[in-house]
């Protein structure tokens, strides 16, 4: 079967543009520092690098502006002439003052003199603004290469999802893992059950979303996930999945949208991974194989049987016939 368009990615990422957004768009704008961190590397890079370079070209082109009206150029700066900046005859000079007072490098060659007040407001000016802009893009910076994004990176799930008896029980499972030695905290599953659906009263809602008991009531959603957990839904008179049997899978047309929260250990910052499982992805009367066995004095995860399922016996009705 020809693979559809998917709701949530295997890799977590939705499919979900939005457009016309008209006048609303201006939401983007008063909310800019979250907007700037959203952008892509290369964008936030650029903004950075022009940010700087025309902050700097301004800076130095209004300490140029003042050597140049007070005639500074063209005066020799010996101790019978007091300039406004010493040593600072053209341009490049005047860039590298700025540079070196916004840097604080200070090699002692260009200094302001007391006999300046335009530069002195300048100065201060320059100290205001050079805080402003480094507090908001070094913020901005480190608040993104901070971003648990990439831990969800070390989170598995299985390729599929797997239909089969446990504890005497119909049940749908699906597998989830940490590659990482360092612990999610406070780690929490949920699952959505996305299927499209027309009511009594005859509204038709394309992606409705329905919740997926996976242990809410008993606790078991809540994981500790030192080593790869089988999760399951238990298909009840109360799941969704109550009048699905092995045939009338291949005609249903739905999709299964996992969410794994927790906190990152070592940073502390909360972490959301996603994945999602269509009907093509979900394997009756399947189990998944073993992966923990034990070594001299620790367990051990054979990460390669990860997404490997094999056939058990699984009756082919629906729990309601």
């Amino acid at each position: 079967r020809r693979e559809r368009q998917r709701f949530v990615d295997k890799n977590g990422r939705c499919n979900v543009q939005h457009g016309n957004l008209g006048g609303e768009s201006s939401r983007y704008l008063s909310d800019f520092f979250t907007t700037l961190v959203d952008l892509k590397w290369r964008w936030n890079l650029l903004i950075f690098l022009l940010t700087y370079t025309v902050a700097w070209l301004v800076m130095a082109s209004m300490w140029w502006g003042i050597a140049y009206l007070r005639g500074d150029l063209h005066q020799a700066h010996g101790d019978s002439y007091s300039p406004c900046v010493a040593n600072v005859y053209n341009f490049p000079s005047a860039f590298l003052f700025f540079i070196e007072t916004e840097a604080t490098i200070g090699y002692g060659h260009r200094y302001i003199t007391e006999r300046c007040p335009e530069g002195i407001v300048l100065f201060l000016f320059q100290s205001l603004l050079g805080s402003i802009v480094d507090a908001f893009l070094i913020g901005c910076m480190f608040i993104k290469m901070s971003q648990p994004k990439k831990r969800a990176e070390t989170l598995m799930f299985s390729r599929a999802a797997v239909i089969s008896q446990r504890d005497a029980k119909l049940c749908l499972m699906f597998r989830v893992g940490n590659l990482r030695n360092s612990h999610m905290v406070s780690a929490q599953i949920r699952c959505k059950l996305i299927k499209s659906r027309q009511t009594p009263e005859g509204e038709f809602l394309p992606l409705d979303q329905c919740e997926l008991d996976v242990g809410f009531g008993t606790g078991a959603d809540q994981l500790f996930l030192v080593s790869p957990l089988t999760i399951c839904h238990e298909i009840n008179s109360e799941s969704p999945f109550f009048g699905l049997s092995q045939r009338s899978l291949r005609s249903e047309q739905f999709e299964i949208v996992v969410i794994l929260e927790g906190i990152v250990e070592t940073t502390g910052m909360t972490c959301q991974a996603r994945t999602s499982y269509t009907e093509d992805e979900v394997l009756w009367g399947h189990r998944f194989l073993p992966v923990m066995s034990l070594e001299d004095g620790f367990f051990r995860v054979d990460y390669s049987q990860f997404h490997a399922t094999f056939e058990v016996p699984t009756p082919p009705y629906s729990v309601k016939e």
